[in-house]
């Protein structure tokens, strides 16, 4: 296992030196869902909801957070990022729930991991609080990252 690379040699957290990294294209894939009631899922699906479009305004939260994903996270650097793209799939089976995928694109000396894992977090953080009046009880989970693309490291897909 390699070593953690946040890490100096005197075990100090600090911010990884990319400045001798190559630019490349980097692309990164994470999603997440949320379960909830039946008639959740039913009032996202027709745009009824009190606060109006649940999956739009969603959308729009998970763009902004991959944007500011430096500011949340301590050590990721800021990127400049090419497209982000948030989207959701609503299912009932097995449970009902909504599924959220970012895919974000960069080029520069560092992946976007970080980038797609928070814009899936904070556009599931969004249904939540756009639908929390009618069901407390909507849980996340399964928020990983499906696949990542460019840099040293080369691609790597996630084992379904």
């Amino acid at each position: 296992m390699s070593t953690l690379t946040h890490f100096d040699a005197q075990g100090r957290a600090h911010m990884v030196d990319v400045a001798a990294k190559p630019a490349t294209h980097r692309v990164a894939v994470a999603t997440g869902r949320i379960e909830m009631q039946a008639s959740t899922l039913a009032l996202i699906e027709s745009g009824t909801a009190k606060k109006g479009d649940v999956l739009g305004v969603a959308r729009i939260a998970g763009i902004q957070a991959a944007k500011k994903t430096s500011d949340l996270i301590p050590l990721c650097h800021p990127l400049a990022l090419t497209r982000v793209a948030v989207d959701f799939v609503l299912s009932d089976r097995p449970v009902p729930e909504v599924i959220c995928t970012a895919t974000v694109e960069t080029v520069g000396p560092t992946g976007v991991e970080m980038e797609a894992l928070t814009a899936v977090q904070v556009a599931l953080l969004t249904v939540y609080d756009m639908c929390k009046a009618v069901d407390r009880g909507m849980t996340m989970t399964d928020v990983r990252v499906l696949e990542k693309h460019g840099g040293r490291s080369g691609s790597w897909v996630a084992v379904t």
